[in-house]
């Protein structure tokens, strides 16, 4: 495509050169110039070669004059590209300090100053020097005020000062004219600050940009709307929010499971528990179970245990519902049978959800002390201490309900 550019190019010169030599063959032309005794004289065309060539000759001279201070400028230059690939090497091998060092020197030349600063703030930040990061993102705002804006409110959130950094970037937000980087640092600073209204208007502006990929944006619109759901003040409100949900958000795990957490503190968890059994149909989640046995209230109790028992079928050794099967039969029938389920959950995973369960039962049969020492075992859990269970949970036979495992062949593997 070029080449044929050049050669209309050509042809039009070819053709202009033609008629210019028809025209002025038959009348040259007659330029006279007098000056201070000097007298020239030539034809039109000899005097365009001339100024032509006067003109060749001053742009020579003038890029000798200039050649030792581009000499200069382009050697700046160099080094403060070298320096910038330095220090950016640096900050990538985790060598703070001297990529900080190294960045700062790069700013110094004019082209390069906003991409330097902010790789040096980085570093900065990566040293946990905030004075100096911030102090770096001040002389970067003058040439890149929206992405220093964002990496000073990142760098302000990781010092938990996520108040300054939600009231840092609100004006951008409230014009809508936040970058994707402000956007995704808005709604982090609004879920640290306990307002996750405002990380919900930031949701599709990141959709939109596609800045995190779509596993990474389906977490955070799992934790803002998880966040919501948690955060709603009353049932109608928590219903208004689950209808105005799309069908893909509602089928997230941690929003279905913070929908049905905050309508069982309504007392209106009927709904949330039908569609966590929905889910379980299509894919098993033992955090739902959990929660589906937690939501549950005593009148719906003995309806729940009767399908949760049916799920024992396929995932005998699953902790999370035996403890949600020994919650839903302490408030149908007892803590008898709840119990049983208990001691099998802590027999596979001694966790502090199991441990606290037992602890529930126990109090409720009026074992004050056992449910004391329950509760003291999931705080030792959840502190990662060790625990000496009594000799009824050690002992066990865990191979009763445990489903037999297969290698990738199909032969089964021998217990550890």
């Amino acid at each position: 495509m070029k080449g044929k550019r050049w050669l209309v190019f050509a042809l039009i010169v070819i053709l202009v050169l033609a008629v210019a030599f028809v025209w002025l063959s038959s009348d040259p032309g007659f330029v006279l110039i007098h000056f201070r005794g000097w007298r020239i004289e030539a034809t039109v065309v000899g005097a365009v070669g001339i100024l032509i060539a006067c003109w060749i000759t001053l742009g020579v001279i003038w890029w000798l004059l200039l050649w030792p201070f581009g000499a200069l400028s382009r050697r700046r230059r160099r080094i403060s590209h070298e320096r910038l690939r330095d220090g950016l090497v640096a900050l990538n091998e985790g060598r703070n300090v001297d990529a900080h060092r190294t960045l700062q020197r790069a700013a110094q030349y004019a082209s390069l100053r906003s991409p330097a600063l902010l790789a040096a703030a980085e570093a900065a930040h990566r040293h946990g020097d905030t004075t100096r990061a911030l102090e770096a993102l001040d002389e970067a705002a003058q040439h890149a005020p929206e992405a220093a804006r964002a990496l000073r409110a990142r760098i302000l959130r990781d010092n938990a000062r996520a108040d300054e950094a939600l009231q840092l970037l609100a004006p951008g937000a409230e014009a809508g004219k936040l970058t994707p980087a402000g956007w995704h640092e808005y709604a982090l600073a609004a879920l640290a600050t306990q307002q996750p209204d405002k990380a919900r208007a930031a949701l599709e502006p990141l959709r939109k940009s596609d800045m995190l990929g779509n596993t990474a944006h389906a977490e955070l619109v799992a934790r803002v709307l998880g966040a919501c759901l948690g955060a709603a003040p009353d049932a109608a409100a928590l219903q208004d929010l689950w209808k105005h949900a799309t069908r893909q958000q509602r089928q997230l795990p941690a929003v279905l499971g913070a929908y049905a957490s905050r309508a069982a503190t309504f007392g209106v968890a009927h709904d949330a528990l039908d569609a966590i059994e929905d889910a379980l149909k299509r894919e098993w989640n033992p955090e739902l179970v959990g929660i589906y046995g937690d939501a549950t209230s005593p009148d719906e109790a003995p309806t729940r245990l009767h399908t949760a028992t049916r799920w024992l079928e396929n995932h005998p050794a699953d902790d999370a519902l035996l403890r949600t099967l020994g919650t839903l039969s302490m408030r149908a029938s007892g803590p008898r049978n709840a119990r049983q389920y208990l001691v099998r959950a802590l027999a596979l995973q001694p966790n502090a959800a199991n441990w606290a369960a037992l602890g529930a039962v126990q109090s409720a049969t009026g074992d004050a002390d056992d449910a004391t020492r329950c509760y003291a075992n999931a705080w030792k859990c959840a502190h990662g201490e060790e625990i000496a269970p009594r000799p009824q949970e050690a002992g066990l036979d865990t191979s009763l309900f445990t489903p037999e495992e297969r290698d990738e062949h199909g032969m089964p593997r021998l217990p550890v």
